[in-house]
Order: structure tokens, then C-alpha cells, then sequence
């Protein structure tokens, strides 16, 4: 099924899996000009053994940064591949949840720049856990700000914000910008809005540099397996390799404009590096369903058929309320400090299935 909604919506087409699809974002000069002159950088980053802090370690240590990392006590399996991939990044136990942990960490890094991607992140689990998310997702991004806010360099450092695109929820115009109106329909969106606010807040209150960027749907190989793109992907590489014949999935007709999450850490570095705080949308700009990400993935994996010979429908996986569609406008972005994705939907694609084929193979 094609979405019919949009212009110059790319056409799909078969992928080349043997083909390099990885790009450079090239910025401005002026963006890209380091304001720490007479010191390596220093950069703590919560939440960083997930999807964005593997994407946002690589691209700060390729700009000499020293990284810093808050890390919980879990040792799960995402934070041992994290350690595997960057044995030399300075982990320090804290969690969102904890007040002092977060006032020790910063004390100890004092770091330049904090960026704040820590959350429980799954939309689907959130209505399981709405009081535990709201805590984490919600009031962890108040304690995070109030521990650099009471700290003695709270000028020095310059703080970003990862909101999100779910705070758009039932969408209030086409596509959705800076300006546009939130209506949350779910406990992670609507913790992520009161993060989102709670960032102004600070910054207008106290003068803090404080950039929030409205990140829509950004996949890659880091991605989570519990979220439908990769659940897509691992499923179907899967089954191309005759693992397994099928798969379950919940509604195929939400939309989603989905990039490429190296790009998107780009834009949040990019964010830091400006004179004036600010909130700007990252976004490619295009939409499409779940069904038309599940088309194009078996498509690029050489499996012919119709979806039902792959994949049952299970209403269980189907939320008590859907975003039916988003689609972001990320203009400001590009007018400010030359932002746009690299890799498009059909390139997002094949990057992750030639990362899924790969994987499995070895298993």
C-alpha cells in the first residue's frame, strides 16, 4: 500500500545490499567551530547504551571530545556491547530517578555539554508502566536540570534535551513544526512533553542553554529489537535465511516518518554549538505506514509474496491509543545550521536489513 497523502514521496525499489550506503552530514563552517577553544570538550551523555548514545559516543569521540556516560547498575546486554565497542569510555553509576546520583555525576565530569537521551523509550510499554515512566521519562529531566541548575557552573555547561515527536500525538496540522500544538496519546509522550516544557522552563527562567530537539522516528543498526522497525528487520533477515517462517505484528497502518538516527545525532550536536539556545524539529520530512516499511524490507530482502504469507496480526500488540500519522517539518534546522538527512526511507531500509542478514548469519 503507497501513501497517497504526499508529494515527492521517493518511489520504492529493490536494494542493493552490497553497496556502502553510509554518508557524511557536512555542516556550515560556522556550525561546526568547537566553543571550548583551550580544552578538549567534555560530554555526558545519559542513556548511552542506547540506539542514540552508540550514534552520539562515535561522532563526539571523532570530534576529540572527552565522553562521559551515566550508566544504571544494570548490566543488561545492551550496556555489555556498548562496553565491548568503546572499552575506554568513562562510565559513571546514576540513574534519573536518583537526585544525588545526578548532582555526584556532574561534579565529578564537570562536563561542557549534557545531553539528556536517558528514558524508557518504548511507546507500547509505557501504558504497562505509566507511573514508572513518568518518573524516569518525566521528572528524571527536571532532576537532571535542577543538578546542573544548583551546581557552580550551570552558565558553563550547555544541555540538550531529546523530546520527541510522539508529543505531537493527534496531530493538530500538516506537517507538524516548532510551533505546533502537542496532544499526547500516551504515558511516554505525555512525560515526554513535561520534559519538553520543564527544558524551556529552565532555560527561560534561569538562562540556562537549554535546545530541545523534537526528534521524529530515527532507526539504524543500534536500534532496539522491540520496536517495530527492527523487529521487521531481524524477523525477516530471519526468515530469508529460513530460521523462521513467520512473525506477529500489531496495526500496519500508523505512519511514521522514519530517518537515519546518525544523522539525527549530528543535528543535536549541532544544536549545542549555537550561540542561542533553541528547539528544532529533526525530521526527513516524508511519511510512511508500518506496512509500507514491512513492503519495502521483504522487498529488499528478495522475499516474494503477499504480507500474510510473513506476518500475523496480533491484537494484542495494537495500543490502547495510536498516532495515525506524524510527519515533520525541519526547516529551522537546516536555516540555522544546515541540517538534512543523508540516507533516505529506501536507504534506511537496506541499511538495517544488510545489518540484520549479517548478524544472523553468524548466530
Amino acid at each position: 500500500m503507497r501513501s497517497s497523502d504526499q508529494k515527492n514521496q521517493e518511489p520504492f525499489h529493490a536494494c542493493r545490499l552490497q553497496e556502502n550506503i553510509y554518508s557524511v552530514t557536512i555542516l556550515p563552517q560556522n556550525a561546526r567551530k568547537l566553543i571550548y577553544s583551550n580544552q578538549m570538550a567534555i560530554a555526558l551523555i545519559t542513556g548511552i547504551t542506547g540506539q542514540d548514545g552508540h550514534h552520539l559516543t562515535r561522532l563526539l569521540l571523532a570530534k576529540n571530545y572527552e565522553v562521559h556516560g551515566l550508566v544504571t547498575n544494570e548490566r543488561d546486554i545492551r550496556y555489555e556491547s556498548f562496553v565491548s565497542k568503546y572499552p575506554k569510555i568513562k562510565l559513571h553509576s546514576g540513574n534519573l530517578s536518583d537526585y544525588e546520583s545526578l548532582v555526584s555525576a556532574i561534579n565529578v565530569v564537570k562536563p561542557n555539554e549534557i545531553y539528556n537521551l536517558g528514558a524508557l523509550t518504548f511507546v507500547g510499554a509505557s501504558f504497562n508502566e505509566p507511573e514508572h515512566t513518568a518518573n524516569v521519562t518525566g521528572l528524571g529531566t527536571l532532576r537532571l536540570l535542577e543538578a546542573v541548575r544548583t551546581s557552580a557552573v550551570k552558565h558553563e555547561i550547555r544541555f540538550y534535551q531529546a523530546s520527541s515527536s510522539e508529543m505531537y500525538g493527534l496531530v493538530q496540522e500538516i506537517p507538524q513544526n516548532e510551533a505546533t500544538p502537542f496532544h499526547p496519546r500516551s504515558p511516554y509522550a505525555v512525560a515526554k512533553t513535561f520534559s519538553h516544557f520543564t527544558a524551556q522552563n529552565y532555560r527561560e527562567a534561569y538562562g540556562m542553554h537549554v535546545s530541545s530537539g523534537i526528534l521524529f522516528n530515527h532507526e539504524g543498526e543500534y536500534r532496539g529489537y522491540e520496536f517495530v522497525t527492527r523487529k521487521i528487520t531481524s524477523n525477516v533477515a530471519r526468515i530469508k535465511l529460513g530460521k523462521q517462517s513467520r512473525f506477529s505484528l500489531g496495526d500496519l497502518e500508523p505512519k511514521r516518518d522514519w530517518g537515519y538516527a546518525g544523522d539525527y545525532v549530528e543535528a543535536m550536536w549541532s544544536m549545542l554549538q549555537q550561540d542561542v539556545p533553541s528547539d528544532y524539529v529533526i525530521a526527513t520530512g516524508q511519511s510512511h505506514s508500518v506496512q509500507e516499511f514491512l513492503e519495502a524490507t521483504l522487498e529488499c530482502a528478495g522475499l516474494k509474496g503477499e504480507i500474510s504469507d510473513f506476518v500475523d496480526i496480533d491484537q494484542k500488540l495494537i495500543r490502547p491509543s495510536e498516532v495515525p500519522l506524524l510527519i515533520g517539518d525541519s526547516s529551522k534546522a537546516k536555516r540555522a545550521f544546515g541540517w538534512s538527512p543523508t540516507i533516505d526511507f529506501n536507504g534506511l531500509v537496506e541499511l538495517m536489513v544488510k545489518n540484520d542478514l549479517q548478524i544472523e548469519s553468524k548466530i
